[in-house]
């Protein structure tokens, strides 16, 4: 792994995009706003990334997050900008937090909304990408305390022992990709 870096990449003041639960444009508000209270519907992304040996990339994400911070994550999960369609964020957000970029391949959407007690509330419309890379990380450490990589049944295993050190929208995710997308996934 490269040195890490510290750039600041997101704040709350950036503009997302507003969507209702079929994927049309509502309009755009800040960051910070869209994750107040219950959350208001906006468009999102995770990026699931394996390498050669078939482990997933994990995240854990930075103590200075708002919504679980220092919790596991998957490999990268962000947001459009306004004006921003969901190809250019991906590899702009995978470079900015992993310090790589790497083909996607989208496989589904769906929205969810969890609240992290009185500080917030994710509600999105998820788009979930797979992707593949086999190199080193240059992690941003604004956004990521650390990472690890994990075979899928390991993964399996965590989330059913520790669970609660991992984000909802983990767990959401990787039911789905193991139930309904396995062909997709590494054995």
């Amino acid at each position: 792994m490269a040195h890490p870096r510290s750039e600041v990449v997101s704040d709350d003041n950036e503009q997302l995009i507003l969507v209702d639960s079929q994927d049309q444009p509502l309009g755009e508000l800040d960051k910070g706003a869209c994750h107040d209270g219950d959350g208001i519907l906006h468009r999102a992304f995770s990026l699931f990334i394996f390498n050669s040996q078939g482990e997933l990339l994990l995240q854990q994400r930075a103590a200075s997050k708002r919504l679980w911070p220092n919790f596991w994550a998957n490999s990268c999960c962000s947001h459009p900008r306004a004006g921003e369609d969901l190809a250019t964020a991906t590899q702009r957000r995978c470079a900015e937090e992993l310090g790589f970029t790497t083909p996607l391949q989208y496989v589904y959407k769906f929205e969810y909304q969890a609240k992290f007690g009185k500080l917030g509330s994710e509600h999105e419309l998820c788009s979930v990408f797979i992707g593949h890379y086999t190199g080193a990380t240059n992690v941003n450490e604004t956004e990521i305390q650390s990472i690890r990589w994990m075979r899928p049944n390991d993964l399996d295993a965590a989330l059913a022992q520790q669970g609660d050190q991992f984000t909802p929208w983990l767990h959401l995710e990787w039911q789905t990709l193991r139930r309904d997308y396995a062909d997709l996934l590494p054995a």
